[in-house]
């Protein structure tokens, strides 16, 4: 009876050739569907806002751009050596605190935990390592981070993210940096390191329009008279009924939690909802000194004459002393 069925099915198929060719193709279609759905997804978020819309993300001023969409401060910390030599592969470790526990609205509305993001704008020459001059103990530290450049123009800063903060709230970039035997415009001098850190969504998308992670206030005042449900993905209609009898609609998208109810009088500017958010932006700045060897083995060399003039001192006072008592003795 099994080999029965079996025979059967291959009959089937082998007579509707034209179904399985249908299939296939309807099949490729929906693949095609998916991947353009996430690949859109995906183009919108942190930070491509950014590289799409700055061609610099430091601004005259010193403020990183990001601070644009991520409104609230948060602190950051970035550790690097104090000097590093030519030529040589050092890490740069970014350090975005807060809270594990806390959960954030996402866009659909509902809790989810935090994405991290940062930005390394690094001096002239110095470039991430590339796989191969990367130790094996620091490809370790690194994990699955992508460290892509800001844009064609600007390779010197990179951007990672956004990644789950969970894992990678610490990250280390692997900088490798010049060498100014082989490069004239580059010297044995002290160079900034600029960098930049979010936690959680933005709050403002950069065509101005607010992002459902963000407090949401009245634009007229007067009396509400309506709160109705937005609709199957969530969120309010609220009515408000200005002093002229003028009826105003305010839409207020999943996520944030009213803090209003039918009957209340409300000013312009006025809270409508709770603040959301959870995350916010920081940036920082450090310093690192690029070592000219020769002033190492200098130093050394100095260290030596030093140690060895100290050497001599005391066998010189030793054999002084010596001498001394031999003609007290005498």
């Amino acid at each position: 009876m099994p080999n029965l069925k079996k025979h059967a099915v291959f009959s089937f198929w082998g007579q509707n050739e034209n179904i399985l060719k249908f299939s296939t193709l309807v099949s490729k279609g929906v693949l095609v569907l998916v991947c353009s759905f996430f690949l859109t997804a995906s183009s919108n978020a942190y930070p491509i806002f950014a590289q799409q819309n700055y061609a610099n993300p430091r601004e005259a001023n010193g403020r990183i751009v990001c601070a644009n969409c991520h409104l609230a401060e948060k602190p950051i910390e970035i550790e690097v050596p104090q000097a590093v030599l030519p030529d040589t592969v050092f890490e740069a470790v970014v350090k975005i605190p807060y809270d594990k526990q806390i959960k954030q609205v996402l866009a659909n509305g509902k809790k989810g935990d935090l994405n991290v993001g940062a930005v390394l704008i690094l001096p002239d020459g110095f470039e991430i390592a590339p796989p191969d001059r990367i130790p094996e103990e620091m490809k370790a530290k690194v994990g699955k981070l992508y460290f892509q450049p800001y844009s064609a123009e600007k390779k010197t800063i990179f951007v990672v993210g956004p990644v789950p903060g969970k894992k990678y709230s610490e990250m280390v970039f692997p900088i490798l940096s010049p060498d100014p035997a082989k490069t004239k415009s580059i010297s044995y001098l002290k160079y900034p390191i600029y960098v930049g850190g979010n936690r959680g969504r933005g709050q403002v998308y950069p065509d101005g329009s607010k992002s459902n992670n963000t407090i949401f206030t009245a634009s007229a005042a007067g009396k509400i008279t309506a709160i109705e449900p937005a609709g199957k993905k969530g969120g309010y209609t609220l009515t408000i009924e200005t002093a002229n009898g003028e009826s105003i609609s305010e839409k207020l998208p999943p996520g944030p939690e009213l803090v209003v109810n039918i009957g209340d009088i409300v000013g312009v500017d006025q809270a409508l909802t709770t603040n959301p958010n959870v995350g916010g932006f920081g940036q920082g700045e450090t310093e690192v000194v690029l070592q000219n060897p020769l002033r190492i083995q200098g130093l050394l060399v100095f260290f030596l004459f030093v140690l060895l003039a100290q050497v001599f001192l005391v066998l010189k006072k030793k054999q002084f002393e010596k001498v001394q008592l031999a003609e007290m003795n005498f």
